[in-house]
């Protein structure tokens, strides 16, 4: 057997460099680059293999992990799970940073490779700089942190391990069900052991990602559900963006007169104006969607796994009689809402129940209800999109002024905390697919203008808008300077409503006062965060990354600054300033919080007895 003398960091470069997916007969190279921060723990290891010539994994530097995980992440779903970038860094703090968006891309299904630097395998030199040494268990390192968070953990302490450890990586990265975050923990004195490998290890590897049909039993299943349903209503979610389910839908919804709504995940597989599209569904969705979910004797999940945002918390669906169908590669989602599971491609399984319920000649009993509520809900997105604000700039027609007037109809828009992916899933009307990239799994703070570069270099001839607030913006937006060393064109928008507005929202909406979420001075006589108005330029610290900076306080400035973006050649962040509580509201939803049952509050108390009769209407699993 024909070996070659490679050190563990070889090694990884060496076959992350050779790994290609097939999907649908098209092969495409899987690892795309790593990006990371180098310290002691892994910058003689894989970074020495990095550095070295003959490969071509391009290294990208990142000034924060979290943010290198989330621009991995925005490329990974911008690819459609079908191109990874690997995310490396240092033992400890650089590690743990990372663990949030290890937890981002399992939550969410998106591949995500981490690769951990970790303490000596050995144990001579401990305890090391930034080791974390536990008494009662001197194996765990920091990095033992991933596990919960990861879909695959494995810690290399002989060279050899690295063999199957990548090719079960592997396994899970490309598996729809399964797909999440990888972590493989690399011992700083490990990385740059040598061993002879075998050739062969490293030959091209094709990765072959299976379309998993329905069997017929599941189909006759389905159309026998459909066929004894008046309304049966559809939820368009994650899984069919990520089989490209989108057509399928769509003809599916048409032929048989079924509306559908959209998740988070799944909104943009579709076109605003198709005519069963009623928008987002459930907390954050709109008043057409919502309102014909509360009808619907069958539910469809389509690539969904039914988180309480979608269900508003299991109380959406008021039909007694209601049943669930749910189509999903993973077992563990379709089984939730007590669904009749159907575990299988989104793609295949709408175009095989399609066509044996075309012989039935089905149509659904909604009558003119499915045009008239897309009727009404256009006209409550043309008032939202043109609202004038007494007080200043709403936020929501910052919104409609980027959807309908100022960005090209193919950029990518990308949000993922707060009350502005509740305004777009409500509002954005999508009409290419493929440009709406939200993170609403973990819904994390701090995703935004990270995963908008992942988007940039996933692809690089769109423009790609990260709407953020200024909470989000405040907690991670060390990427930026990523993307003017990279020359990365990005375009991020900060809503200004001067503090964490939708967390406030919510206190007021369960009889608490403003407490500790708007950016207000310590008060010196009260000791309460109510003093003056903390004042802060996002313009000032976006140009002091190398970025453009500007500003807009009205609508006409803020167009001028949105078209000089659209011409500038980098980075450009525009500091908008909008009016607290200018975000749009819920329809007929309701979500589930743990208001206080006891509390001196009355309006506390009142909330919390609100909260008991509205779960009385909830499903109860």
């Amino acid at each position: 057997m024909e070996t070659v003398r490679l050190t563990v960091g070889q090694a990884i470069v060496k076959f992350l460099d050779n790994q290609f997916v097939e999907f649908d007969g098209k092969i495409e190279k899987f690892v795309g680059g790593v990006i990371g921060i180098f310290g002691h723990g892994v910058v003689v290891g894989l970074g020495e293999a990095l550095a070295a010539p003959g490969h071509g994994l391009t290294f990208i530097q990142a000034k924060n992990e979290q943010g290198a995980g989330h621009v991995a992440i925005g490329y990974a779903k911008q690819n459609n799970r079908r191109k990874i970038m690997a995310v490396t860094s240092s033992i400890g703090p650089g590690a743990l940073n990372m663990v949030t968006a290890a937890g981002t891309a399992t939550v969410n299904h998106i591949p995500a490779l981490f690769l951990p630097g970790d303490v000596f395998a050995d144990r001579q030199p401990d305890p090391v700089l930034q080791q974390l040494e536990v008494p009662h268990d001197y194996t765990i390192s920091a990095n033992d942190a991933f596990k919960p968070v990861s879909r695959y953990f494995d810690r290399i302490t002989r060279p050899e391990q690295i063999m199957t450890a990548l090719i079960h990586a592997m396994s899970v990265l490309t598996d729809p069900a399964q797909a999440g975050a990888v972590t493989i923990a690399l011992p700083q004195d490990v990385q740059g052991e040598a061993y002879d490998y075998p050739v062969e290890f490293f030959e091209k590897r094709v990765h072959h990602i299976e379309r998993r049909p329905p069997t017929m039993a599941q189909v006759s299943r389905i159309v026998d559900l459909i066929k004894a349903a008046q309304k049966p209503y559809i939820i368009c979610g994650g899984g069919v963006r990520y089989s490209e389910a989108g057509r399928a839908l769509a003809d599916f919804c048409e032929k048989f007169g079924i509306p559908f709504g959209e998740t988070q995940a799944g909104k943009g597989c579709i076109p605003w104006d198709h005519p069963c599209n009623l928008s987002g569904i459930g907390v954050t969705g709109s008043l057409a969607a919502n309102r014909l979910a509360k009808e619907a004797d069958l539910i469809i999940g389509a690539g969904t796994r039914f988180g309480d945002f979608t269900t508003c918390s299991k109380w959406l669906f008021q039909n007694p009689s209601a049943k669930f169908v749910s189509i999903n590669v993973s077992p563990f989602d379709a089984y939730k809402m007590n669904a009749e599971p159907i575990i299988a491609d989104a793609k295949l399984t709408l175009q095989a129940v399609g066509r044996k319920l075309g012989t039935a000649a089905y149509r659904a009993q909604w009558g003119e209800a499915i045009a008239k509520a897309r009727e009404d809900w256009k006209r409550e997105v043309d008032a939202l999109y043109n609202q004038e604000d007494p007080k200043g700039l709403s936020q929501i027609r910052v919104i409609g002024e980027l959807n309908d007037v100022l960005l090209p109809k193919n950029a990518i828009v990308v949000s993922g905390s707060g009350s502005i992916p509740s305004d777009m899933q409500r509002t954005w009307r999508t009409r290419v697919p493929g440009t709406y990239h939200m993170e609403y799994g973990f819904s994390c703070m701090g995703y935004e203008i990270a995963a908008t570069l992942g988007c940039k270099f996933a692809e690089p001839e769109r423009e790609c808008v990260a709407i953020v607030g200024d909470g989000a913006y405040t907690m991670l937006h060390t990427e930026l300077l990523t993307a003017v060393q990279e020359r990365k064109k990005i375009i991020v928008v900060v809503c200004d409503n001067s503090g964490f507005q939708c967390i406030d929202n919510l206190q007021n909406s369960q009889g608490i006062v403003h407490f500790a979420n708007e950016w207000k001075a310590r008060d010196p006589k009260t000791g309460l965060l109510t003093g003056e108005q903390v004042p802060v330029d996002f313009a000032k610290n976006a140009e002091s990354w190398g970025a453009l900076g500007l500003r807009a306080c009205n609508i006409e400035e803020f167009r001028k600054a949105m078209r000089r973006a659209l011409r500038a050649k980098g980075p450009v962040v525009i500091h908008t300033r909008v009016s607290p509580k200018s975000m749009t509201q819920g329809y007929e939803s309701w979500w589930r919080v743990g208001t206080a049952e006891v509390s001196s509050n009355p309006e506390v108390a009142k909330a919390a007895q609100e909260m008991k009769e509205e779960l009385t209407k909830a499903r109860k699993f």
